[in-house]
């Protein structure tokens, strides 16, 4: 039964994962609830590997459908991954839970933003020399690859107001280029807790295979509806994790 109730969590943080960004904010809770017997890095660990396999599939579905710039993200997974490694190292060293009231705060202020602004995520291209254009790319890299592997949710909805703020994406470009840099990050948390030993396979590859089904299922929808439907999701889900940080902060 447990295993049940993982499998139904990591196929709808697939799903939300593909759209918006945001997918561990309810694959990491409910693992942590349904594993109360493990370590909190290992049960952090075990969904890394869901988590990969459900962007990767996102992912390829974005690439068949969205014009992306590859160099660009290569640059950006090379320097993503090995942050993602660092963050998830020092996790295993201290608690991340100081961060939780900044980001709150963060997150308040990116939906007033996002509400307000009825045209957000919509193509404005920036007017940035390509050096600064690549200085934003290595800024976002170094910046949300190690948030996720030392925080971890909602890695993607932060990466996506990046790149819409900063590079003048819109929301569904957006969506797909994060998609790449976050399974760079997922590359660099999984070397890290695989190498020591904080992998429960036996929960993690089961909740791969439905984490890679919603992925598919929320991407080809993304794609489907656009940039307005991917707005409305991105509201909905900033507003779950500001609910979800609040109660850490005040009822924990």
């Amino acid at each position: 039964m447990t295993l049940l109730f993982l499998c139904f969590a990591a196929f709808a943080a697939g799903f939300v994962d593909a759209v918006v960004g945001g997918g561990g904010l309810i694959q990491i809770p409910a693992a942590l609830v349904l594993l109360p017997g493990f370590p909190v890095a290992t049960v952090i660990g075990t969904t890394k590997i869901p988590s990969f396999c459900g962007t990767s599939l996102a992912a390829s579905q974005y690439a068949r459908k969205v014009k992306l710039d590859y160099k660009r993200i290569l640059l950006m997974i090379l320097i993503a991954s090995p942050m993602a490694f660092l963050g998830s190292h020092i996790l295993t060293l201290v608690s991340n839970a100081f961060m939780k009231p900044l980001l709150l705060v963060i997150l308040i202020g990116v939906a007033i933003y996002t509400y307000a602004k009825k045209n957000f995520g919509a193509h404005t291209e920036q007017e940035h020399t390509e050096m600064e254009h690549l200085l934003y790319a290595i800024g976002i890299s170094l910046v949300f690859g190690f948030y996720d592997g030392f925080v971890g949710p909602g890695s993607g909805s932060f990466l996506i107001l990046a790149f819409i703020t900063l590079l003048g994406f819109d929301f569904l470009r957006a969506s797909a280029t994060a998609k790449f840099v976050n399974l760079s990050t997922n590359i660099g948390s999984i070397v890290l807790f695989a190498l020591s030993g904080r992998i429960l396979y036996q929960f993690a590859l089961p909740m791969a295979a439905c984490n890679a089904a919603g992925g598919v299922l929320g991407a080809r929808l993304a794609i489907l509806r656009g940039n307005k439907f991917i707005r409305i999701f991105f509201l909905s889900i900033v507003m779950v994790m500001i609910v979800r940080f609040a109660y850490d902060i005040f009822f924990h």
